[in-house]
């Protein structure tokens, strides 16, 4: 496994901010700097403000917090205050649980959402009490406006935004980190099923695997540096395919701070998926405990995190389990997808799909949404709450905001979420999209 990092100077808002790893505070001053201007010199170091005297205590932050939006909170009481967001039907890769063997026909360019859309989208859920949002694709970085999206997104940290995440295969995450960095980037998931060069070519179809491990190195830098981006490495265990990698993927938390996330092998259009292919969460813990008797569970982080979390005493880095096959947390689910074309899926494995896209694009003759194009209907709409139109004003009576009507519609989409996925036996039979046109 290749273990050079990349000798490369970090951009000049991070140098001004004086990252280090003793005052990651300064990191939130630099992004926010960063977001102000995208194309002027960054601005000088400005220290952060000192800490409020009136602090609330935890019992008043949680008698004053606002409620979570009902549009967002199911039958079950889950409240989805996690978003991903699908960018792209393309990939730079071919692997084998997530594209079929005989590709995909790419939809037509105008069924696609836009930036401005994805923005709309954004800042509606944001408003709505969304806290998290993950960038996915196919590959979300051979998007070509990416950059201009995630700085965005990125600004929605004044309305509420807490995180924002990329999951990538890392082929050419180096050559865009610093910048997304600077956009706002706080976590990183990169798929990664193997640390052999030549298998890395077999299970994805394509070359890569120096790529993949200079945009992990990279990261790895930067964090040194006091970036605090948040690591995992993704990895869809597959028997017979790559199972004999478990153990080094292990190994690589020995001394790394980075979590390894073995993910049992799903069902999904076209991957030929079978239950003989499966490496179930008890055998993969078996696996490591034959080799690390003292491996053990560490708390969750949090009470919708999907990932299991283990660690070998000693070792710097940890060890995560998505068991989405053999032990669902369906209970806990805090989760929303949106496709690249627009469509909102409630459930990962649902087959059930809801079009936000046409009913954005609904005042604009059915045509892709840009900037001019949303600030026309939002003038339409204040015009018409101020009565210029001849319409009532004053309230919503008479007439309906693009909001509402969203809202309205997710909320109808969240109430009709399961209580939980079907099981093994029922998924394989039910028709789902491919992974790579789902995004994850």
């Amino acid at each position: 496994m290749a273990t050079n990092t990349v000798s490369r100077t970090l951009p000049r808002a991070l140098k001004r901010a004086r990252w280090t790893a003793s005052t990651q505070q300064t990191r939130r001053v630099a992004t926010a700097a960063a977001a102000v201007d995208y194309h002027d010199p960054a601005p000088a170091y400005i220290p952060p403000p000192p800490p409020p005297t009136n602090t609330p205590s935890r019992a008043e932050t949680i008698r004053d917090a606002k409620p979570f939006s009902a549009f967002l909170t199911d039958t079950h009481a889950r409240q989805h205050d996690y978003l991903r967001i699908s960018l792209t039907e393309k990939c730079n890769l071919r692997c084998l649980y997530c594209m079929p063997e005989e590709g995909i026909a790419l939809s037509p360019p105008i069924t696609q959402l836009t930036t401005p859309e994805i923005i709309y989208i954004s800042q509606l859920f944001v408003n709505q009490g969304v806290t998290k949002i993950r960038l996915t694709g196919g590959e979300p970085t051979v998007r070509k406006d990416i950059l201009e999206l995630m700085r965005r997104i990125g600004d929605l940290r004044s309305a509420g935004l807490k995180e924002l995440a990329l999951t990538t295969n890392g082929i050419s995450l180096w050559r865009k980190l610093d910048s997304m960095v600077e956009a706002g980037l706080t976590g990183l998931n990169i798929s990664l099923d193997t640390l052999d060069p030549f298998q890395f070519t077999l299970l994805t179809r394509r070359q890569g695997f120096d790529a993949v491990m200079k945009s992990i190195n990279r990261v790895q830098e930067m964090n040194r540096a006091g970036a605090n981006i948040k690591l995992k490495i993704n990895c869809v265990m597959m028997r017979g395919l790559n199972s004999e990698q478990l153990l080094p993927f292990v190994e690589m938390t020995r001394e790394q701070d980075i979590e390894v996330r073995f993910i049992e092998y799903m069902p999904f259009g076209g991957n030929k998926w079978s239950e003989n292919k499966m490496l179930p969460y008890e055998e993969m813990l078996a696996m490591i405990k034959a080799i690390h008797p003292e491996f053990h569970r560490v708390p969750d982080r949090t009470k919708s995190e999907t990932s299991k979390t283990w660690q070998v005493p000693g070792f710097v880095g940890r060890v995560g389990f998505i068991t989405s096959m053999t032990e669902d947390f369906c209970g806990t689910c805090n989760r929303l997808r949106i496709t690249s074309d627009g469509n909102l899926k409630v459930c990962l494995h649902g087959e059930t799909e809801v079009s936000l896209r046409d009913l954005i694009r609904k005042d604009h003759g059915g045509e892709p949404m840009d900037d001019v194009a949303f600030d026309a209907i939002r003038q339409i709409e204040l015009d018409r709450r101020k009565g210029m139109n001849g319409e009532l004003s004053g309230g919503e009576e008479g007439w309906m905001s693009k909001e509402r009507q969203l809202l309205e519609f997710i909320g109808a989409a969240v109430k009709r979420k399961k209580e939980r996925h079907a099981g093994m036996g029922e998924l394989e039979n039910m028709r789902n999209r491919p992974m790579i046109l789902i995004g994850g």
